[in-house]
């Protein structure tokens, strides 16, 4: 393999399998994760949503009058991951751009297929929209991975039901689109954390009953053919990413609609790539052009820094 493959300051790449989730690991992954969904969070509070979602929810320390907030949504293929994940992201955006930032516990498939997460994370915007602390009219929702698929399809969910209109959606490296799976142009030599066969593992189990039928389009927002009038989005995604092409193809297609879209490349790297290498610059960087993106919509540019 070209030793240019991998960004050079992704060290682990290398070293990282192509494939994690697969039916055989996935009841050892959820039992690894199940401690960390349930620890209160450091500078936040786990609050109840209704009798199936709870949100870690993260305040900042002083605001005047109701303040802007962010709804994140984890990643994890459909089928692991839990509101944890997103800790360290809600924190930074609640400390530095005073900003209401709740990470929702959605329920995962396959056990729940699509529409139960996206109900769950449709039910925390409408209680984030709620909060006596929020500005209803500045929300932004934001994702990583299927989580990102899932901002994006409660973008649209939201659109269509027109009762709480979020101005901002942050996708990072989403999961946007079932097709994928059976591309044929992807290079599954450099792929690292998620392979095509992990894919179409997260999509068949997250489309259920609905996988060998019409697919419905808020369930694959890479299936949707109406994306006008959604909120401006920022899509961030590496070269070696699976999700790479297909993050393309739906800003470009944000674009045809006229939704404002920025693109965020980073060359050579893998899926998760500021996750797993969170200390490396080009991590660093790729957070803080996030941050900036959401500040330069909800908070305050100047108070973003390295």
């Amino acid at each position: 393999m070209p030793s240019d493959v991998f960004h050079p300051e992704l060290r682990r790449a290398r070293l990282l399998p192509r494939s994690i989730v697969t039916p055989r690991t996935l009841p050892l992954i959820r039992r690894l994760q199940v401690r960390s969904g349930k620890t209160q969070p450091a500078g936040g509070r786990i609050e109840r949503i209704d009798e199936t979602v709870t949100a870690r929810v993260f305040r900042p320390a002083a605001t005047a009058g109701p303040a802007p907030a962010l709804l994140f949504i984890h990643g994890g293929g459909y089928v692991i991951g839990n509101a944890a994940m997103g800790d360290r992201f809600c924190r930074l955006v609640a400390d530095r751009l005073g900003i209401v930032a709740a990470s929702v516990e959605y329920r995962l498939a396959p056990e729940n297929p699509y529409p139960a997460p996206l109900e769950d994370c449709y039910a925390g915007l409408r209680w984030l929209a709620a909060q006596p602390d929020v500005d209803p009219d500045r929300i932004a929702i934001a994702g990583e991975s299927a989580g990102g698929g899932l901002a994006a399809a409660l973008a649209l969910l939201a659109r269509d039901r027109g009762e709480v209109r979020p101005v901002f959606q942050l996708l990072s490296y989403p999961m946007l689109d079932d097709r994928t799976s059976a591309r044929a142009d992807s290079h599954p030599r450099r792929m690292r954390m998620w392979s095509p066969r992990n894919n179409r593992f997260g999509w068949s189990s997250y489309l259920g009953a609905a996988a060998t039928g019409e697919v419905p389009p808020l369930a694959v927002p890479g299936r949707c053919e109406d994306l006008a009038g959604l909120p401006p989005a920022w899509i961030g995604a590496g070269t070696n990413d699976l999700f790479h092409a297909e993050d393309l193809a739906y800003a470009d297609r944000l674009r045809a609609a006229g939704v404002p879209c920025e693109v965020y490349e980073v060359e050579g790297a893998y899926h998760g790539f500021d996750l797993v290498e969170a200390a490396a610059d080009v991590s660093r960087t790729y957070l803080k052009a996030r941050l900036a993106a959401l500040s330069a919509v909800l908070g305050d540019g100047d108070r973003v820094s390295s």
